[in-house]
Parts: structure tokens; sequence; C-alpha cells
């Protein structure tokens, strides 16, 4: 473990070298999605970030053991515990039960977090798989003193904390006070503006659809207690690296540190990871706004999800990114570009080892130096301009797409196959189909004086065709 990896950890504001509890092993933790909507492709840029890290350090020689929760239960329309749960409001929508639209989006949101590339977690956990761990933190934070009994819900109390806003800076405290005192719902049973609802019963209770027996009474989590539960349950009262977007850093993962360390007694993870959020000419992209892109419908358009990864990769994680279709097709136009130039490189050869550690080193610098994932795709194309032989590009290539999984030689060898074989005319392919079902019929009934004939006709029109295990297979000649 040579090479030293840095990025910016949002708990200490400042980029700075990653060093985990366990020499050469990695435990991680990412917050999962709320599962009553499709994730929009500002949800998904983090996950690619995400993934981008997770394979960055397995590059730079790690091993990493992720876990993420899915959301079905506890998730207020407010992340600062009002409104409606997302899940139910998502059930009424659209006339289902809150498991069926738990299931429907969880799939959803795997398949187009599979098609941009993204690696899933080696743990993926539903909260509603977790209330006993659940109801026992809560019953420990009781007993510490660190929460209370208050209208028959559960509260966290911030007021026993040193320090409740832990990424902040002073300015930044003072702001999120105010926030917090213009909270525009007020919970009369707090006893202080910051503190958070570990167990819900009758406050939220009129027509919640999952619902649990407690000490505390028949009720529900909170949102913010079950990313502690699974991460403990998962990955021990240690983690090195938590991710999320930018907008979970309060109060959620502030929630969330509040809880842990009160529960454990200790400091609970050292490396927080937040990416920037994706935004479109109105602003940052929301379900709230009603219609959102997915990447689904990028597929539906035409557009290759692979693209938006690219288009993702070519900007860094810390910053705004702005959606427009113009920038995507241009993008598109890149990333073609790209493929094409390595569809000419020749395989076969022996690769030149030290010029593939030279660039493999240079690449190694640019994701460990706070995921540069712009620098990393210039020494790519710094691989194909250079005084090397095909074989070694090949070779690096591969190598780098362990991290930008952007499946780059599929799609260059998908690209030569689609060039050795020009488009054929419509009319032409349905004759031809329509010819080899007369010959297999003509066959069938032993009539091969026909059969023959239709063989001799395909000729004619530059058409051969050959009898295989897999059937007839034609080609022009």
């Amino acid at each position: 473990m040579a090479n030293t990896f840095t990025f910016y950890n949002t708990l200490d504001r400042k980029v700075e070298e990653f060093k985990p509890r366990e020499e050469g092993k990695v435990s991680m933790y990412t917050c999962g999605p709320t599962v009553y909507h499709y994730a929009h492709i500002g949800n998904i840029r983090t996950y690619i970030m995400q993934d981008v890290l997770i394979k960055s350090l397995q590059y730079a020689g790690y091993d990493v053991k992720r876990v993420m929760n899915i959301t079905d239960v506890g998730h207020l329309a407010s992340d600062a515990d009002t409104g409606e749960d997302k899940m139910l409001a998502g059930a009424k929508r659209e006339h289902k039960t809150v498991m069926e639209i738990a299931k429907f989006y969880t799939d959803a949101f795997f398949n187009d977090f599979d098609a941009v590339g993204n690696k899933r977690p080696d743990v993926i956990e539903p909260a509603t798989n977790c209330i006993p761990e659940f109801i026992h933190m809560v019953d420990v934070l009781i007993k510490k003193g660190f929460a209370y009994v208050a209208g028959g819900n559960v509260y966290f109390d911030t007021s026993k904390l040193k320090d409740y806003y832990v990424f902040s800076s002073d300015v930044e405290k003072e702001q999120l006070q105010v926030g917090v005192r213009d909270d525009v719902e007020e919970d009369t049973n707090k006893k202080n503006k910051t503190d958070f609802v570990l167990w819900f019963t009758k406050s939220k209770f009129e027509d919640q659809a999952l619902k649990w027996d407690s000490p505390w009474g028949v009720g529900y989590p909170g949102w913010h207690i079950e990313c502690s539960c699974i991460s403990m349950k998962h990955l021990g009262e240690y983690i090195d690296i938590h991710c999320g977007g930018v907008d979970n850093i309060f109060p959620h993962h502030t929630n969330e540190i509040a809880q842990s360390e009160s529960y454990l007694g200790h400091e609970w993870c050292r490396y927080w990871f937040h990416s920037n959020h994706l935004n479109d000419q109105s602003g940052k992209m929301s379900k709230s706004k009603g219609a959102f892109l997915t990447v689904s419908l990028l597929k539906e358009k035409g557009y290759d999800p692979l693209v938006y990864r690219f288009f993702c990769l070519q900007s860094h994680y810390r910053k705004p990114l702005v959606f427009s279709f113009e920038a995507l097709d241009s993008v598109v136009g890149a990333f073609n570009k790209l493929v094409k130039r390595i569809s000419e490189l020749k395989e076969g050869g022996v690769v030149d080892e030290a010029v593939k550690a030279e660039f493999e080193g240079k690449f190694r610098d640019a994701i460990s130096n706070d995921l540069n994932t712009a620098m990393a795709i210039t020494v790519l194309y710094d691989v194909l301009k250079a005084d090397t032989n095909d074989a070694t590009k090949i070779a690096l290539i591969e190598s780098f797409d362990k991290v930008l999984s952007l499946d780059l030689l599929a799609h260059a060898k998908a690209l030569s196959n689609k060039e050795d074989k020009p488009d054929v005319d419509p009319e032409l392919e349905a004759y031809v189909l329509d010819a080899i079902e007369r010959r297999a019929t003509a066959k069938k009934a032993k009539d091969f004086a026909t059969a023959d004939a239709i063989r001799a006709e395909l000729l004619e029109k530059g058409v051969e065709i050959k009898d295989t295990r897999e059937g007839v297979k034609w080609q022009l000649i």
C-alpha cells in the first residue's frame, strides 16, 4: 500500500490521507434509497461516485466491505421528522400496499444502479428486517439518559451532547440554530428544537401501514436510527467510511453520529464522504418538483447509461454538476470517438510491463487524489496517444476500466463487429428469412429439389446460407 489515498473528509472539512482502522481493509456504509418512487439521475450520480470510491480503493490495494440500507419505513416527508411517511404516500399514490411499493421501487432502483456500471454492495438490508435492533438501541439510549419518552414517542435529547453540530463551522452552527428555531411544524413534545424521533407511536399513527410492538407502545422507527443499527449489525462498532449525498449531512448524518456515539460510548466513523447535487436549469434535481429524469428514461430516449456515467466522471464529485441534454449529447460524441479509437487497436503482441506500470501509477495517482476522475480519464487518453504497442494499450484500458467501469473494450468490439457487417436492406432481410422458411418446409416434406433450388436462388442474390446446430445462418457474399 505504497500509494497515499486521500479524499475530502466532511467531518474535518479538508482533504486528508485515508487510514483505515485495520490495515488493508475498509468497512464502508452507504445510505440507500427510500423506495417510495424512482431514483432520479441526481440520486444515481451519488451512487456512481460512491462506486468509483470503492473501486479506486480496491485499485489501490484495499479490501472493501460495503453495506447499504433500503429505507422501507420511517422516512417522513421532511428529514426533520415532520410530514407524512414517504412510503405511505407512495402506497396511496399508486393504490398499492407499502410492501408492494417497496418491492417495485427497490427492483427499479437496482435496474438503474446496475445499468450505470455500479457494483452492488456486499450487504443490502431493508429497514423492516431490523426492528429488534432498532428497539434495542432505543432502549439503551433511554437507559443511558440520552433519550426520553414524551407524547408516546421516544426522542433523542441533543442537549446531552457536547457538540451536536459536528459537521459545521462556528458560523454554520449559528445559521443552523436559527434555521431550527424557525421550524414551521413545531413538535411540542420535544425538549429541544434539535431533538429527533427514535420511535414513533400515536403522534404519527393514524393510518401508518407498518407498525410493531415495543416497550413504548405499538409504533415504528424514526428514519435516522436505521443506518446506525444496520451498520453495527453488519460492520460492528466501528466503520471507516460513511457515504451519502450532501443533503444527508444535516440532519440525517448529524443525527446518526449523535445516537451511534451515545450508544457506543466511543467514536463511530472516522471518514465521511459526500457527493454534491446534480442540477438542471431550474436548480437541484428533486422528486418534489414532479416530473424527473431516471436512467431508464435516458435509455428509452436512446442514451447508453454508461454515457451518463462518463458524463459524471468528467466532473469532480464535490462540485455541483449541471445536467442538460445538450451537455449529454456532447458527451455522447466524445464517448463514441473514444470507443472508435479503441476499436482501431489490434489484438495480439506482448505487453510492455514497464510502460503498463508507469501509466497505472499515473492513473492510481489521479484517483487517489480526492477521486480526480477527470484526470484519470486524461491518463486514459494519454495511453491512446502513447508511443507503445496496441497490446499494452489494450491491457491498460482493461486495467483502468476496473474503476471507470465504462465497458470500453466491449463497446469497441461491438463497434468493430457492426462495421464488419454493413446494414442489410430490410426488404432483402425479409426476403431471405421467408426463403429460409420455405426451404425448411420443403426439406420437412422431403422435397430436396425445391430446397436446393431455394439455396441456388439465394446465391444468385448474393446470399449464402449454412445449416448449423443453432439453426440456419446467412451472410452476404
